[in-house]
C-alpha cells in the first residue's frame, strides 16, 4: 500500500518535470541534457573528486550535450534533503552512504551493520555482489538508479577535549554524540552505550565547535578532508561500521536516455568508482598520521568488547529487513 501510495505520488510529480533529452531506448540522441548533483561535503571529499572525474567523462563523450552541474557544502540541502529531492525530482543525482536511503527501502542499508567486514577489499566484494544488488532493488520504486558503488572508508568515533579519549566501550558510555539518520549507526552507538543524536553533516563543524556534542563518527578521509580535528581532539580507530556511498541518478531521467547515453553514463560511473575508492584506501591508511600532526591524540581499543556489544542489533531489526537477507548477513 505505502509503495503504491508513493508511485502514485511520483506519477502526479514527474508529470510536471520537464526533462530535456528524451532519448528514450533508442542508440542516439541529439537532446541536452543538464544533471544538477547535489552533495552534503566539500569539494575535497573524494566522492565530490570522483563526480568530477564522472563529469568530465561524460561531457567528453557527449560532447558536451550532457552536462553535470556539482553543487557542494550542503548547498542544496543535507543527505535526507538531497536524497529526498532525487526521490522526488528536484535534484538529479547524489551520493550518500546507503544507510541513508534505509527510510525509503530498510533493506539498503544492511552493508552498514557493524563489525561486517576486516578490510576493504572485503567490503567491495560485498558491495559488488549479488546480495547488494538484492538488497538495492527496491529503490527502483522510489525513482532511485543506482550507478556506482562510491566508498566513505570505515567509521571511527572522535571526542572532544572534555570528553576525553576512547580506550574502552566503558568510555563510550553517555557520550552525546552525532550522528547520520542512519539507524544502524545510531542503534550501534546506543549498545555502545553512547547517546545518539542525528544532525545534517554541513552543520557538524559548527556543532562541535560550540560544544553541543561530546562526539561525532565518521570515515578518516572525511574527518580529515572537513577539517573535524580542528574542533575534536581525540579519534578512536573503531571501524565500526563500513560506509558504501551510493552514487545514484533519478529513475525517471535514466528511464528516458538512450542506450548509447546509457553506457556513456555507467562507463563514467564506473571510473569514477575506481577512482573514489583508490582515493578512500589510500587517505585512510594517509591520514592517520596527519591528523597526529594536526594535534589528535589516536588511540586504538580493544574491539572484542565493541563486537560484544553489539552483537544483536541484527535479531534488533529482524522484522525490518528481508529475512533472506539477514541471513547473508550472518
Amino acid at each position: 500500500m505505502r509503495k503504491s501510495m508513493i508511485a502514485s505520488v511520483l506519477v502526479a510529480l514527474l508529470s510536471m518535470v520537464s526533462i530535456t533529452g528524451c532519448g528514450g531506448s533508442g542508440n542516439e540522441s541529439t537532446e541536452s541534457i543538464v544533471l544538477k548533483a547535489g552533495f552534503s561535503t566539500g569539494a575535497s571529499d573524494p566522492r565530490v573528486i570522483a563526480t568530477e572525474l564522472f563529469k568530465e567523462e561524460v561531457e567528453a563523450e557527449t560532447g558536451g550535450r550532457i552536462t553535470v552541474e556539482i553543487h557542494t557544502d550542503g548547498e542544496l540541502g543535507s543527505d535526507s534533503d538531497l536524497i529526498g529531492g532525487v526521490v522526488n525530482g528536484e535534484i538529479d543525482m547524489t551520493c550518500s552512504s546507503a544507510g541513508n536511503f534505509a527510510s525509503y527501502d530498510p533493506n539498503v542499508g544492511l552493508s552498514a551493520f557493524p563489525f561486517l567486514f576486516d578490510d576493504f577489499e572485503q567490503a567491495w566484494q560485498f558491495v559488488d555482489s549479488e546480495t547488494e544488488t538484492l538488497a538495492e532493488a527496491g529503490l527502483s520504486d522510489y525513482n532511485v538508479k543506482v550507478l556506482a558503488h562510491f566508498d566513505n572508508g570505515f567509521r571511527c568515533v572522535t571526542t572532544s577535549a572534555d570528553a576525553g579519549p576512547v580506550e574502552s566501550v566503558d568510555d563510550m558510555n553517555g557520550l552525546i554524540i552525532r550522528t547520520p539518520e542512519n539507524q544502524i549507526v545510531m542503534q550501534t552507538m546506543l549498545l555502545l552505550g553512547a547517546d545518539p543524536r542525528v544532525l545534517g553533516f554541513a552543520e557538524v563543524y559548527d556543532a562541535l565547535k560550540k560544544g553541543e556534542f561530546d562526539a561525532q563518527e565518521n570515515p578518516i578521509p572525511v574527518i580529515y578532508n572537513n577539517n573535524l580535528y580542528e574542533v575534536q581532539s581525540n579519534l578512536a580507530i573503531t571501524n565500526h561500521s563500513y560506509d558504501v556511498m551510493l552514487f545514484v541518478i533519478r529513475q525517471d531521467i535514466w528511464d528516458t536516455l538512450s542506450t548509447n547515453d546509457r553506457n556513456i553514463i555507467m562507463k563514467a560511473a564506473s571510473k569514477a568508482q575506481e577512482k573514489d575508492r583508490e582515493l578512500i584506501k589510500s587517505q585512510t591508511e594517509d591520514y592517520i598520521l596527519q591528523l597526529q600532526e594536526e594535534g589528535m591524540n589516536v588511540t586504538y581499543p580493544d574491539l572484542k568488547k565493541f563486537k560484544e556489544a553489539t552483537k544483536s542489533i541484527v535479531d534488533d531489526f529482524s522484522d525490518q529487513y528481508d529475512p533472506e537477507l539477514l541471513e547473508k548477513i550472518r
